[in-house]
């Protein structure tokens, strides 16, 4: 049975100390380590301290969760009445505002991080999966395989190249029986959404949610809600329409909260989405290491799509001063990439994303949206037109 799959790999109860050689302390050369989800990372000493000091810090977390679990319950995130605040004094007031302050209190724990072994079972919950799982027969997934098995579109031919491409040198996902499992989540989200079909990018976002939920019906429920109820609709249909608004609400954002980032961008004729497109569309699992990534998911999954760009702005945010003296294009985008990839520790960066980066509610990002749809959509009508009239000219 294809739920009952289990991935073969499991990262999270193998987490070794690392240990750089003396030769790498004094020449302070690059070392390679393996981080949490079975990723090959390359980095500095200083990476590899940090990555040790990170992974302390989720050890500490969890055992913040599991006395959450053994006190109060195993589901008690989601209930609103049992979270309390302070010295653990539980609070005596009206049921509303009980439950105000509790979803305060949760909000706080979960922007801490979600233990990894924990991960499956809270996102599930709290990201919607589940209820969206329990609106359809049990053996939905199994029987949507087997509807799709053997049949060639569009999309399941463009699956097909990505997956070779997918992490390439991880060892579980980039073999025949991760791709394999890969390709069963991602074509059969083609068939349950056609307007959607495919697009490049998912494949990361899938794969990373196969490592982190263990089992391919929870990661295609998973893919789901992310794409059904999380994201922005339209983020991912032939056009990418939404994801082109996505891209001018953070440009008006940028220059909102980082004026004398975009007013230098702007000089310099850089267009943020060179970056950022990829940010939104892969949701930082290409441009983050796997940890870093996945606590941008944990909040994620609880407080909707304005945590991208509570994170995107950071990542500018980060490196305001460096970025203020750059005079090309390129080495603003190496700066960009060299900062992602070396993000080690998530806290620095969502630090800077909550704390730092000005307060943007769903609400205003919505309005934001709306503000920029017409302007997108002519854009696109008209890039259309004139792909009609190129192609009515070659005939």
């Amino acid at each position: 049975m294809y739920q009952k799959r289990e991935l073969p790999l499991d990262f999270q109860h193998h987490i070794p100390i690392l240990r750089p050689s003396i030769h790498s302390r004094r020449a302070n050369i690059t070392v390679k380590f393996q981080d949490l989800y079975g990723f090959t990372v390359e980095g500095n000493v200083d990476d590899a301290n940090v990555m040790n000091e990170v992974r302390e810090k989720v050890r500490e977390q969890g055992r913040v969760w599991w006395e959450l679990e053994a006190s109060k319950g195993a589901n008690w995130y989601l209930q609103p009445q049992i979270l309390s605040l302070g010295d653990g004094i539980a609070l005596k007031t009206s049921l509303k505002l009980s439950a105000i302050t509790n979803s305060i209190a949760l909000k706080r724990l979960i922007r801490k991080g979600i233990p990894p072994v924990l991960r499956p079972k809270v996102w599930f919950s709290l990201s919607g999966a589940a209820k969206k799982k329990s609106t359809v027969p049990n053996s939905y997934y199994n029987e949507l395989l087997v509807a799709v098995e053997g049949k060639t579109t569009a999309a399941t031919r463009q699956i097909d190249h990505d997956l070779p491409r997918t992490f390439p040198g991880h060892p579980w996902l980039d073999t025949p029986e991760g791709h394999a499992a890969l390709r069963r989540v991602l074509v059969g989200y083609s068939f349950r959404d056609s307007d959607v079909g495919y697009c490049q990018g998912l494949n990361y976002v899938a794969a990373l949610l196969l490592l982190v939920m263990k089992t391919e019906e929870d990661a295609f429920w998973m893919l789901a809600v992310l794409l059904e109820n999380v994201l922005v609709s339209d983020c991912y249909t032939n056009n990418l329409s939404g994801c082109h608004v996505e891209q001018r609400v953070f440009k008006d954002l940028l220059a909102k909260q980082c004026p004398r980032i975009a007013a230098h961008l702007d000089s310099l004729e850089f267009d943020v989405s060179l970056v950022a497109t990829e940010w939104f569309l892969c949701l930082f699992s290409k441009s983050l290491p796997s940890e870093t990534t996945l606590r941008v998911w944990d909040v994620l999954f609880y407080e909707g799509a304005k945590v991208l760009f509570h994170v995107a702005l950071a990542i500018f945010k980060m490196k305001e001063e460096e970025l203020l003296v750059t005079h090309h294009v390129g080495d603003v985008i190496n700066i960009l990439q060299r900062t992602t990839h070396h993000l080690f520790d998530p806290d620095e960066l969502l630090t800077v994303a909550f704390d730092k980066v000005g307060s943007m509610t769903t609400n205003t990002i919505s309005k934001q949206r709306k503000k920029q749809e017409p302007a997108v959509m002519a854009e696109l009508d008209e890039r259309l037109r004139r792909l009609n009239t190129l192609k009515m000219g070659d005939k």
